[in-house]
């Protein structure tokens, strides 16, 4: 969870990104580790393994249209997330306050280019006309 010490912090680091920005990408790896969960065959109560940078984006992804529907590219953009590596700025800046923990092997550039963030945000929705 995220303190507002913390947010404060985050904000003196780097502007681009709002309180909303840092809550949604946190809200979003407990969206990536319970759907790792549901797809394992882990025992109930053990922790999924650690989410990795594409599955994370891939998350924000899904989280964003679950909630936001055809609104979610113009929702996350204007939370300053219009590319995967914006996700990646705010996991290392979550990283850097001690919110997240790093995981050896991970990396910054995990986030980078994973795909066209508005592409796949692009979602067909079909309005039909009552007769």
């Amino acid at each position: 969870m995220i303190d507002d010490k913390k947010i404060e912090e985050l904000l003196n680091k780097d502007r681009r990104f709002t309180p909303e920005s840092y809550k949604f990408v946190e809200d979003a790896l407990d969206f990536a580790q319970k759907k790792l969960l549901e797809s394992s065959e882990l025992p109930a109560g053990e922790k999924a393994a650690s989410v990795s940078g594409s599955d994370y984006c891939q998350a924000v992804c899904d989280l964003a249209l679950e909630r936001f529907g055809y609104l979610a590219r113009t929702v996350l953009a204007g939370l300053g997330i219009r590319k995967t590596g914006d996700i990646g700025d705010i996991v290392y800046l979550l990283i850097e306050v001690g919110l997240l923990q790093e995981v050896p092997g991970d990396s910054r550039s995990d986030f980078d280019n994973v795909f066209d963030l508005a592409a796949k945000l692009q979602k067909e929705f079909s309005f039909s006309k009552n007769k």
